[in-house]
């Protein structure tokens, strides 16, 4: 009896471990594109840089599941929170809008449907000094939300990755 009650709480304990997802990102340095930043990617990420004159619109892409898209502008503000908040209010005006899954500080995951298909996206905002770096999942793909929990923790910019 004592042992089929250590298996069983073994079990408990294995399931209920929450495992963070894995990933073959590495450290990926945006100084050489004019953005002074570093972002965890996988290896040799396609990356395109459109000058837009009052902000940049970077792109860092590699397979079907990591597409990130970084606007760098000069901000208004020093307040994230404001920035996060804007960002949020835009998202759920979207109408394909679902549902917020995850919400920091900085940043949040969301879910919308398209055609009765859940796909998942993101936005994180970073401040730096007198410029704003707003991340997002790419415009033009759908993402399973382990791979946008991926993209977010490989944005964030609190040493957390």
């Amino acid at each position: 009896m004592r042992s089929k009650f250590s298996i069983a709480l073994t079990l408990l304990l294995l399931v209920s471990c929450k495992q963070e997802p894995k990933t073959n990102y590495l450290p990926l340095d945006l100084l050489s594109h004019g953005i002074p930043i570093t972002i965890m990617a996988p290896p040799e990420p396609d990356i395109k840089v459109t000058d837009l004159t009052v902000m940049k619109d970077l792109t860092i892409k590699k397979d079907a599941n990591y597409y990130i898209q970084l606007y760098a502008s000069s901000s208004n503000t020093t307040d994230v929170q404001q920035l996060k908040s804007e960002r949020l209010t835009d998202v759920k005006k979207n109408p394909y809008f679902s549902k917020i899954i995850s919400e920091e500080p900085n940043g949040f995951i969301y879910e919308k449907i398209l055609d009765s298909i859940p796909s998942y996206a993101f936005n994180y905002v970073y401040l730096q000094g007198d410029q704003e770096y707003i991340f997002q999942t790419g415009l033009t793909s759908l993402f399973k939300l382990e791979d946008v929990q991926n993209m977010y923790n490989a944005v964030k910019q609190d040493g957390k990755k």
